[in-house]
């Protein structure tokens, strides 16, 4: 599975290539991003190319090929879209199913049988992990939670997008923004889902990131 950043990362690529004509080179991935070092940049490639995301070719210059283009359509899956999260402040749930997106399922490191559910994120709580208000988190049921999983989860009656830690014995949400106070339950405390990947919508149109 893709981290956030090496999704952002692969859809620069794929997004400048359509409107250029070539791959960005690692100076201009630098200066997108706003990374200190090109070797950053290399550091991303390397692992991009790793979990076969994209293809270098030795020796020549602007030398990215993306793979599994063709393949991605054909391993497309149907995921439903059930309404909005906060990324913040809590609140009621919405839970009523909106629509469904498409989505590359050889992206995501789950079994055949998962059961993935979208949903919309409000809020910017989670803008430490590059999780954005208007973005979509696509959430895995069923997994039991491990510590430092970011969840969608019902706390108390309300649900959110957080962190989930575990201190001194207990649960604990956590946000990726220090202008949010910690979440600690006080009766309950249910995971609904386990973040999988992120949609990023742009000028109207959805987008894997």
């Amino acid at each position: 599975m893709l981290t956030i950043r090496q999704q952002q990362i692969l859809d620069f690529i794929r997004n400048f290539q359509a409107a250029q004509g070539v791959v960005p080179s690692i100076v201009e991935i630098q200066r997108h991003f706003k990374f200190r070092s090109p070797t950053t940049v290399t550091e991303h490639l390397n692992a991009l190319e790793k979990k076969g995301a994209i293809q270098r070719r030795p020796r020549q210059a602007r030398n990215i090929r993306i793979l599994n283009m063709v393949d991605s359509l054909q391993s497309a899956i149907s995921i439903p879209i059930l309404g909005s999260i906060p990324a913040g402040m809590s609140e009621k749930p919405e839970g009523l199913p909106e629509n469904s997106i498409a989505f590359d399922k050889t992206l995501l490191s789950v079994t055949q049988n998962s059961r993935l559910f979208g949903l919309d994120v409000r809020g910017d709580s989670m803008v430490g992990v590059g999780i954005l208000d208007g973005d979509i988190v696509i959430l895995e049921q069923g997994p039991e939670p491990r510590n430092g999983d970011i969840v969608a989860a019902l706390i108390d009656g309300e649900t959110t997008l957080k962190r989930y830690r575990i201190a001194e014995g207990h649960p604990v949400l956590q946000s990726e923004n220090p202008a949010y106070l910690d979440l600690i339950p006080v009766r309950e405390l249910m995971v609904q889902g386990i973040y999988r990947a992120l949609i990023r919508v742009s000028g109207g149109k959805r987008r894997a990131n």
